[in-house]
């Protein structure tokens, strides 16, 4: 049985992009809805109940769209929101850390990886929490990068200013021998040339969103909703909550798209 309904993807701001670049690739049928709070971004320093409420917010915007499934592409969201919201909804829930984690584990041959992230993710731990339940000897070295989220915002990603903030955040890995590092902020893969040059070729970077993307594959799937493979009469939709120039201009840079379907909403 064939659902052509969209799938809602959710984020703080813009970083949510760099998971619906790789579903475009990966899921060319399937409709997508993103929803980018881009005015009241970052997520990563506000308190806990804040972020909760703010991700159930986007989460009814999407359910009013009538979407299949929702995948919270913001990895602050993810650690705070994701098992109330999964555990309310009768649609399936998505989230970007567990994903992560896995593929992160594949790779490493230390067993010691590195997560990088905002202020919320690295305080909730559920990184490790994730990496630890399946392999409880690794050591995981988290570290939050406040100053990136901002950056990518506000479309600084290919600046000097970026590669000095990137250069100085990093430089406590220095001495920590990780072979791995996870960028668990879905923000961060739009500075992946900055930290790749900053790690070396010896550490493996992985995108947590990406890896999501192959998790909602397996459960179209599984749940028996994947669109038609005639199915053209979709088009993706785009709402922002902050400047519309800004976010239209980092979507066509990002996505590599010109015909897009924007939209300034209010959330209640």
């Amino acid at each position: 049985m064939c659902n052509n309904q969209p799938i809602g993807f959710l984020d703080s701001g813009v970083g949510g992009l760099t998971v619906v670049k790789e579903a475009m690739k990966q899921l060319p049928n399937e409709t997508i809805y993103y929803i980018g709070d881009t005015l009241r971004c970052p997520y990563g320093p506000r308190p806990v109940e804040e972020i909760k409420q703010f991700t159930w917010e986007m989460t009814r915007f999407l359910l009013e769209k009538k979407v299949k499934m929702i995948v919270i592409a913001c990895n602050t969201a993810t650690a705070i929101a994701l098992e109330e919201i999964k555990a309310t909804l009768d649609i399936p829930v998505v989230g970007v850390i567990v994903p992560g984690a896995r593929a992160a584990l594949k790779l490493t041959s230390s067993n010691r990886i590195g997560v990088i992230g905002t202020i919320g993710t690295i305080n909730s731990g559920e990184y490790t929490k994730a990496i630890h339940r399946k392999a409880p000897k690794t050591e995981v070295f988290g570290l939050a990068c406040p100053k990136f989220v901002p950056i990518v915002e506000s479309k600084q990603y290919e600046s000097a200013i970026a590669k000095k903030v990137v250069n100085e955040t990093l430089e406590d890995f220095h001495d920590k021998n990780i072979d791995t590092l996870v960028m668990g902020c879905t923000h961060y893969p739009l500075l992946k040339p900055l930290i790749k040059e900053k790690m070396g070729d010896s550490v493996q970077l992985i995108d947590s969103g990406a890896e999501t993307v192959s998790e909602v594959s397996m459960l179209l799937d599984y749940y028996d909703i994947s669109a038609d493979a005639t199915n053209k009469e979709g088009t993706h939709e785009f709402f922002m909550t902050g400047s519309k120039k800004i976010f239209e201009d980092i979507t066509q840079d990002w996505l590599n798209v010109t015909d897009l379907s924007v939209t300034r909403v209010s959330l209640p």
